[in-house]
């Protein structure tokens, strides 16, 4: 018998990076010209130079550093968290209004979360597993529906036999 969401490898269902938005990584490039200007009176070149690399280091930075939702292998993985599907209940999405109320006032505080600014989108799954004091995972996303289905998919295989 195997250890529940152990060994079962399915590959990628669903990949998302949260990166910031375009405006938020626009702001974060102004940081070059800022950087320039405190080394134009040594050298303007030099100035150039260092106002590129600090504009693109952060921005670069920021679309790595981004955390990414994945469904993978029977787990769900946002961040550095993960949990094995088999763990979750049903997941529901939020858009819009909708979403802006589960991400404050009917946001739970035991809940786990990972929720990104900027993103509309907002995932919650209800944790099964007694054992387990966190209630729910409430995750952003761009695409609620196709990260519901993956996590439906995933459970599905995960409860299908195989032949």
């Amino acid at each position: 018998m195997q250890k529940r969401g152990c060994g079962i490898r399915t590959g990628i269902e669903y990949r998302e990076r949260l990166s910031p938005s375009l405006w938020a990584l626009v702001a974060a490039a102004v940081c070059g010209p800022m950087a320039a200007l405190v080394f134009t009176p040594v050298d303007t070149t030099l100035a150039l130079v260092i106002g590129l690399l600090v504009s693109v280091g952060i921005v670069a930075a920021l679309v790595a550093l981004s955390p990414v939702v994945e469904v993978r292998d029977g787990e769900l993985r946002a961040g550095r968290a993960h949990i094995p599907v088999d763990l979750l209940g049903v997941p529901s999405g939020a858009v819009a209004e909708e979403a802006r109320t589960a991400r404050g006032s009917g946001l739970d505080r035991r809940a786990w979360h990972l929720i990104r600014g900027g993103i509309d989108g907002i995932v919650t799954i209800p944790v099964t597993d007694p054992d387990d004091p966190t209630p729910s995972w409430v995750v952003s996303t761009r695409t609620p529906d196709r990260l519901i289905a993956a996590i439906q998919r995933a459970q599905v295989r995960l409860r299908t036999p195989r032949r």
